[in-house]
């Protein structure tokens, strides 16, 4: 057994790859559900790590909402909302468990980014400024936390061929994104969890602070 490792979101999409890819290469995978941590409510994440009777070598922080809203009508609740879940959320979730890391002189934390946190739509400024958020802390949490050996770096996914992206876009529309993407096609959710797990191996032994776009190309052009 390699260690523990603790993925938000696992239940379905680029998480559940990641959580069965750890898992494949000999980590003990956590995986809380909402009803365990509700990364939503402070209190919740509090609670969870509290009741934590390990420690937790590798967090990979994936769990995430998008509410497509354009700036002028965005309501203060999903404002709220989507920066607890996708930003304090994971700064909350670190500071609880980095006692324990900063103690064995070892870590790896990942934090899943977007592309829209680098390139825009209409309708994703909140999305993006959490995400754009998530990128700084990783640099910042990165130098603060080198002194310990631990790493932490960003994987900043485009289009996925996840349940969720087929709910969202007609085929029409999901043909558009492949014209659009330089390699002709979406990602498989397990070749982020390929990149994710390799950040989060002691292969990965020089690689921190960066944000690593996996997204075909869509961003070079």
């Amino acid at each position: 057994m390699k260690g523990s490792a603790l993925v938000t979101g696992a239940s379905r999409g680029i998480g559940r790859s990641v959580a069965e890819k750890l898992q494949e290469d000999g980590f003990n995978v956590l995986t809380p559900s909402r009803s365990e941590m509700d990364l939503a409510v402070p209190a919740s994440i509090e609670a969870y790590v509290a009741g934590l009777t390990e420690s937790v070598d590798v967090i990979v922080n994936n769990a995430g909402i998008n509410i497509i809203a354009e700036t002028a009508h965005v309501r203060d609740d999903v404002l709220e909302e989507t920066f607890q879940i996708n930003l304090l959320g994971p700064i909350r979730l670190v500071r609880g468990l980095l006692p324990g890391m900063i103690s064995n002189g070892y870590g790896r934390i990942v934090n899943i980014s977007s592309i829209w946190s680098l390139v825009a739509k209409p309708g994703r400024s909140v999305y993006a400024g959490t995400k754009s958020g998530l990128n700084g802390l990783t640099r910042a949490m990165a130098v603060e936390l080198a002194p310990h050996g631990i790493l932490v770096n960003a994987v900043a996914p485009g289009y996925v061929a996840t349940e969720l992206t087929r709910q969202n876009n007609s085929l029409a529309e999901l043909e558009k994104i492949r014209a659009a993407i330089p390699l002709g096609r979406l990602a498989e959710a397990n070749e982020i969890a390929e990149l994710v797990a390799f950040l989060c191996s002691k292969k990965n032994s020089y690689i921190t602070g960066q944000v690593i776009y996996a997204d075909g190309g869509f961003t070079c052009q």
